[in-house]
C-alpha cells in the first residue's frame, strides 16, 4: 500500500538558524521556500537525495521537543552516507559535535548521531 516516503517535517524553534543548518551545513537543496502570513509561518522544502524531502516549519512559540530521557514519538532522523567517518570529520569541520561512531551489532555498519539546532537528534549511517 505504502510506496516510499514522501516527506519529513521539522517544526523549529528559530527559521534562520535550521535553514542554515539544513542548507549551508548539511548541505541540503532548497526546493521551495514560501512565508505562510495567515499561520505567520515559513516552510522550507528541501531535497534529500534523488527523491526524499524535508519540510522545515517555523510556527510562533512552538512547545519544546521532550527528547532526553528518550519520549515517545519520533526517536531520530537517519541518513545514510558511504562514509561515516569522513562525514563526521566533515560536520566537526562546520562546528557540529558529533558523538564517537560506533558499530550496529546487527549489521557491522558503522554510525554516529549529532544534534540539529533544537536537538533533534540526527544519524549517519554507512551505506
Amino acid at each position: 500500500m505504502l510506496n516510499r516516503v514522501h516527506h519529513i517535517a521539522i517544526i523549529c524553534s528559530d527559521y534562520s538558524r535550521s535553514k542554515h543548518f539544513y542548507v549551508d551545513v548539511l548541505g541540503l537543496k532548497i526546493v521551495k521556500e514560501i512565508y505562510r502570513e495567515e499561520r505567520k509561518s515559513f516552510k522550507l522544502d528541501l531535497q534529500v537525495g534523488e527523491y526524499d524531502q524535508i519540510e522545515i516549519f517555523s510556527f510562533p512559540d512552538p512547545p519544546m521537543r521532550a527528547s532526553r530521557p528518550e519520549a515517545c514519538g519520533l526517536r531520530h532522523l537517519a541518513f545514510e552516507v558511504d562514509d561515516v567517518q569522513n562525514a563526521a570529520e566533515e560536520l566537526r569541520a562546520r562546528g557540529i559535535e558529533v558523538e564517537a561512531i560506533r558499530i550496529d551489532e546487527t549489521t557491522q555498519k558503522r554510525f554516529t548521531f549529532f544534534p540539529d539546532p533544537d536537538g533533534l537528534p540526527i544519524e549517519i549511517y554507512e551505506r
